[in-house]
């Protein structure tokens, strides 16, 4: 088993394996029989392959096409893949990224030092992690950009804010974002919102996609960088906002994924 190398802590600030895992995996055991586990494959809308694990610890891993020509009572620890490639916890996910496009492997299972499995990342999630970010480095910029246009000095705090309280400052977002953004937000993956704390309110500056998949399914109120400004300080984006008539949630529209600009540029090119 090779233990991709982990970076050792969070203090760079840089995005973790254990900050975009899924943490609830789905495993086999080394005992089950290769036809179990084919109907567990077929019947999943998830999964082609499983990590197999005694108790918590990790001993293969089976995909469908170590199955293929597999007597159906084969046990599982026959068949599977013993040479395995692991990501630890605290490895940083850009590495990990690198891991999974040299390897062609499309998922890694996540083991702590003592082996143990305590999660699964995969090439989705982490392309998910290189989407709409709020990193450290992020809020700063928007705080030197507003003290330099504002000509005033403003302060960052992180709390949790209630979504009902957010003005929106974008007019749309788009249904296939999304859906990324839910599938974050059920795995407890969803980077802070970036909110300006202004004279009117909160003043929704970067999240949109977040904040509505959020109100979609329930969530009331998410993690936020809060930049706090003075009260004779009125924002650009604040007129904005009023000019577009957005005063709440219900008022950003959700555009189909079929007309993104991205997506139209592509047809265009074919």
């Amino acid at each position: 088993m090779d233990v991709a190398a982990a970076d050792g802590g969070t203090a760079d600030g840089k995005p973790k394996v254990k900050d975009y895992m899924t943490r609830d995996v789905a495993t086999v055991s080394p005992d089950a029989t290769v036809e179990e586990v084919a109907r567990r494959i077929v019947e999943s809308d998830e999964h082609n392959g499983y990590p197999v694990c005694d108790g918590r610890r990790v001993e293969g891993f089976v995909n469908a096409r170590d199955l293929l020509l597999a007597d159906d009572q084969e046990p599982i620890f026959k068949v599977m893949s013993k040479d395995l490639i692991v990501a630890h916890p605290d490895m940083n996910v850009n590495d990990a990224a690198r891991v999974i496009l040299r390897s062609g492997i499309q998922k890694l299972p996540v083991v702590d030092d003592a082996g143990n499995l305590v999660g699964i990342i995969s090439n989705t999630d982490v392309i998910r992690s290189q989407i709409e970010r709020a990193t450290p480095e992020k809020v700063g910029k928007l705080m030197r950009t507003l003290e330099s246009i504002h000509d005033t000095e403003v302060e960052q705090t992180r709390r949790e804010v209630p979504l009902e309280e957010l003005t929106p400052t974008q007019g749309k977002v788009y249904a296939d974002e999304l859906e990324g953004r839910t599938y974050e937000l059920e795995r407890g993956l969803a980077e802070p919102l970036v909110v300006i704390d202004a004279v009117d309110g909160l003043l929704l500056a970067d999240g949109h996609h977040r904040v509505m998949a959020a109100d979609k399914i329930g969530v009331e109120q998410m993690d936020a960088y809060v930049i706090l400004v003075d009260d004779d300080v009125e924002l650009g984006m604040q007129k904005t906002a009023e000019k577009e008539g957005l005063d709440s949630l219900d008022d950003v529209k959700v555009v189909d994924y079929a007309r993104h600009p991205l997506v139209e540029t592509t047809k265009r090119l074919q």
